[in-house]
């Protein structure tokens, strides 16, 4: 067939593989893991401020991101232990290291964490072994920036489309949301004189979540429709708008102490939201057989026209 003539069959639309999907929806438990996602996000973040806190000298703030480091891994643990079903499924996963599987890595990731941002909660409120406890600390915000993105990581290495597909640009969008709910956490809870830092971060956390978001969905393409109709869809939008909400209330709080609570609740819940948002945008992309099938089209085609390009260039030479 020549490049002018035209196909007569129109493109196939992609509903079923006889009658089923071709992929199986994820078997994860909602509203488990994404919660998980971002309670982890909180935690993560809450020890990195802990620590800069004490560094800095704020003892309200060091005081609220202790105990929200400590409490989110508990709650994180909880979470994730249920939905595997059972606690002995955990702690099978740490009979084996395995660097190529996300979830192993993760495990050896939220085991340390816990234990490290526990200690340092308990040695912080107790005053009990306090040089063990700032080294437990320290500890604890080593591993917080790998808890707050891994599960990036484990998403990807999936065969969802949307997930799959974005490997690039998710760690950053996990990574800058959970800054930004850390921060809104410590925006609310810790004295307004000392949250400065926390302000910080939440907006520097908001604006990378945002950015790398726009720019992970452009690169999709067609993948990126889950995010724009559905249940994901209004997700999306919903955490877009409390994130921009944010920001906009972080520029009064210099002026209204308040503002700065309100807009730390703000930031957090749109960090919720969007980790519903992945979540449903992933479950939406297995239900359609054409996010998988019309990438896989494209892949092939684009191969074939390189082998083409390559075969000419080879016999013009």
């Amino acid at each position: 067939m020549s490049r002018r003539e035209q196909s007569m069959v129109p493109e196939p639309e992609f509903r079923s593989y006889y009658g089923r999907p071709i992929l199986k929806e994820p078997t994860w438990k909602t509203p488990d893991v994404p919660i998980y996602l971002w309670i982890g996000g909180i935690a993560g973040g809450s020890a990195l401020l802990a620590e800069g806190a004490a560094l800095s000298g704020r003892p309200g703030l060091e005081h609220v991101t202790r105990l929200t480091a400590a409490t989110g891994a508990a709650i994180g643990t909880v979470a994730l232990v249920h939905d595997l079903g059972r606690p002995e499924r955990f702690l099978n996963m740490l009979r084996v290291f395995k660097p190529t599987s996300p979830l192993s890595v993760g495990s050896y990731i939220l085991a340390p964490f816990s234990s490290l941002a526990g200690a340092a909660a308990a040695s912080h409120v107790t005053g009990v072994a306090p040089r063990l406890g700032r080294l437990a600390g320290a500890g604890a915000a080593v591993f917080g920036p790998p808890l707050a993105t891994y599960t990036a990581a484990l998403f990807a290495n999936t065969a969802i489309p949307v997930w799959h597909e974005a490997h690039r640009e998710l760690p950053f969008v996990f990574g800058g949301s959970a800054a930004a709910a850390a921060g809104g956490t410590a925006m609310v809870l810790a004295p307004v004189a000392e949250s400065g830092p926390a302000a910080r971060m939440a907006g520097i956390g908001a604006v990378a979540e945002l950015g790398v978001s726009h720019l992970m969905e452009q690169r999709l393409g067609m993948l990126a429709e889950p995010y724009e109709k559905g249940l994901a869809g209004r997700l999306t939008r919903l955490s877009r708008a409390l994130t921009v909400a944010g920001l906009g209330l972080s520029a009064l709080s210099r002026r209204r102490p308040w503002a700065r609570r309100v807009a730390g609740a703000s930031y957090a819940a749109g960090s919720l939201a969007l980790r519903f948002a992945v979540f449903e945008a992933g479950r939406e992309s297995a239900r359609d057989p054409k996010y998988v099938v019309v990438p896989q089209r494209e892949r092939m085609r684009a191969r074939e026209e390189e082998a083409q390009r390559q075969e000419s260039g080879t016999v013009s030479s």
